[in-house]
């Protein structure tokens, strides 16, 4: 976290970017492969596989975040984790990261030091840090984070191998986050549980690389929904996939809340996004690694359904809809 409240200057403007820039990042750890950390042009990082990783994601306060919702730690863990299973999807491991920050010259400097402890806890989950990046003057508040990752020797999971006959299975929760967000829209700041959820995901980093070693032929995290992100794999490789609802768990705690609020919970596990789970697709003459499970089938043909129908309705998030 950042220094004690007591040396704290109170806006941004006062501290100014190179003093902001050194109160993020002075004395926090780094991974063993940063070879040059935050203070010059550029980090450098040692890339041990020959290949990098890379993945960009924006976060916009009032769109993908609110301040009256979650706190600035728990909106800089959310920050990081998004990328981080992006990373993971691709059968990566996470080996550090780039932020920037826009935001007003007014805003106070606790707002950037809650922030930027969310991110450094979230990323030493991982045992990595944050090696640089840039601050700027904004009229919004806007994170933007690039994740980086090495292969580790394997080829890359993309979304496009999936073949006829392989097994659908996920990896994470799904719906929590999409009922801790129903829960706050209702004005309600409880279950915790759930909406802990939406305010922190908890991606599952290690079955990203735990599925490439076990012959993963697609993957993608859902952070748009399961049936939207599954429809990214059918699209790109060119199949079908069918969800059996009977194999996809709802829990007990989600068809609570939405029993309260009359809601689905079933529509939450299927089309609820920022859960940051992981999707993949395996042979089916291979079992599936330990923290994954079947949910459905390839086969010949194009688009996803549920029980061999078309799902009614949104099957998940896109912007600018």
């Amino acid at each position: 976290m950042g220094p004690d409240s007591s040396q704290d200057a109170p806006t941004v403007s006062q501290l100014g970017e190179f003093g902001l820039i050194d109160r993020v990042t002075a004395g926090q750890p780094q991974s063993p492969g940063t070879l040059l950390g935050p203070g010059d042009d550029a980090a450098v990082l040692a890339a041990p596989d020959g290949r990098v990783v890379a993945t960009t994601d924006v976060l916009v306060e009032q769109v993908h975040f609110r301040f009256d919702w979650s706190t600035p730690h728990q909106v800089g863990r959310k920050a990081v984790a998004v990328n981080l299973s992006d990373i993971a999807a691709m059968g990566a491991v996470p080996t550090g990261l780039l932020v920037g920050l826009g935001c007003s010259p007014e805003l106070p400097t606790k707002v950037v030091d809650e922030l930027a402890g969310g991110m450094w806890e979230e990323a030493q989950q991982v045992g990595i840090g944050i090696i640089g990046g840039d601050m700027v003057s904004a009229t919004s508040l806007t994170i933007s984070i690039t994740a980086l990752g090495d292969l580790q020797g394997r080829a890359p999971v993309t979304r496009s191998g999936a073949r006829p006959g392989d097994v659908v299975a996920v990896a994470g929760r799904l719906g929590w986050s999409a009922a801790g967000l129903a829960v706050l829209g209702r004005g309600f700041r409880s279950p915790v549980a759930v909406v802990g959820a939406h305010r922190v995901p908890e991606p599952p980093y290690g079955a990203g690389p735990q599925a490439a070693v076990a012959g993963a032929t697609s993957m993608v995290d859902t952070s748009d929904g399961l049936l939207a992100d599954l429809g990214h794999i059918a699209a790109a490789s060119q199949v079908a996939i069918d969800i059996r609802t009977e194999q996809v768990e709802v829990p007990q705690r989600l068809t609570e809340v939405a029993s309260a609020l009359g809601a689905d919970a079933r529509h939450w596990v299927l089309t609820g996004g920022e859960d940051q789970a992981l999707a993949a697709t395996f042979p089916p003459s291979r079992p599936l690694p330990a923290e994954w499970r079947a949910i459905g089938v390839v086969a010949e043909g194009t688009g996803v359904t549920v029980d061999g129908a078309l799902y009614e309705g949104s099957s998940g998030w896109e912007h600018w809809r």
